[in-house]
């Protein structure tokens, strides 16, 4: 495979015209007073090709603009431009905001549902650590000394400093229908009722199972799945209705007990993990130089927004079996 053939099928076979009207509405229009703006989809196609091509920073992401004529022309940079520089990629993500990003995801997933690559009837919840790029603040050992929204929260068998991406995907595609990014310190049940609407949102109502670990479990969650008319598949802890049997528990060793069919659907909520294991190994979720609860949101919007492009675009080539393979349409 040629050099950059990833990128190009990503933004040369699809139709960007609703993501550009997005972009565009965050700039003010042509006429007015002010220094015309860089191309401001250019700078966008610059922040996916970063992910998937998974560049480090925006100094190395501008260093090869510089360097590699091919990539310019990806990122819509005439012959006779100079490159982005990092200024031009901070500001396009302070204008773009994560409302935007958002709606952005929104319209991509929408198009993928309409397609059957997204069903959203089957909605697994999980959330990931993201780590702070900050060290502890020495007076104050729970928050970061760079970056004051991070907190220390658990991160597998350890804590450490940074924020938790609580993410909702689609147990059949392995695509993400919402986010919310929070500090490390925050419970998963705080934010699961917002997460879970979210989901409802983008994919209309659809939703017929929800499953997540035993983190979310909840009555005010459990009765707003159940409202719905749908079934929630999220283990009891040991501290909840005690003594009762014929309950989904998740033992210390990972075994699940209760009833056959909930163990069954239990186990599609490794498609969330691996989804997140994509994110980070393949997108560079954890691999960021950004600072604050927003500017990490951001970050992981683009990653998710890179990831839904990739399936879009293997949709519109007729590759379905290529709509996860980050590391082939990026390489």
């Amino acid at each position: 495979m040629e050099k950059y053939e990833g990128s190009r099928f990503i933004l040369s076979r699809l139709e960007l015209d609703d993501v550009e009207r997005i972009v565009q509405g965050a700039y003010h229009k042509k006429g007015s007073v002010g220094r015309p703006p860089r191309e401001p989809m250019g700078v966008f196609k610059a922040l996916i090709i970063k992910r998937v091509q998974q560049v480090p920073s925006d100094r190395e992401m501008c260093r090869r603009l510089w360097n590699d004529p091919e990539m310019r022309m990806l990122c819509d940079i005439e012959a006779e431009q100079k490159p982005f520089h990092p200024s031009h990629l901070t500001r396009f993500r302070n204008r773009i905001g994560t409302k935007r990003l958002e709606r952005i995801m929104r319209k991509i997933i929408r198009e993928l549902s309409k397609a059957g690559v997204i069903d959203g009837e089957t909605v697994v919840m999980d959330a990931t650590f993201i780590k702070a790029h900050s060290k502890r603040d020495p007076h104050d050992n729970s928050q970061g000394s760079s970056d004051s929204d991070a907190r220390v929260g658990r991160n597998g068998k350890t804590h450490d400093l940074g924020y938790k991406l609580h993410v909702a995907a689609d147990a059949k595609s392995e695509l993400p229908l919402a986010v919310v990014a929070a500090p490390a310190n925050e419970n998963e049940k705080k934010h699961a009722s917002k997460l879970f609407n979210k989901a409802l949102k983008t994919t209309g109502k659809q939703v017929k199972t929800l499953i997540a670990d035993s983190q979310y479990s909840s009555r005010k969650l459990r009765d707003q799945v159940s409202a719905l008319g749908a079934r929630a598949v999220i283990p009891y802890p040991a501290n909840q209705r005690r003594g009762e049997k014929r309950l989904l528990r998740v033992d210390r060793h990972f075994r699940t007990h209760g009833p056959a069919v909930d163990r069954r659907a239990y186990r599609q909520r490794a498609a969330v993990e691996r989804m997140n294991s994509r994110l980070k190994e393949q997108l560079s979720l954890n691999r960021h130089r950004v600072r604050g609860l927003r500017n990490v949101t951001i970050h992981a919007l683009l990653c998710i927004i890179a990831m839904l492009l990739t399936a879009l675009a293997a949709l519109k080539f007729q590759r379905l079996e290529k709509s996860r393979s980050i590391s082939f349409l990026g390489s």
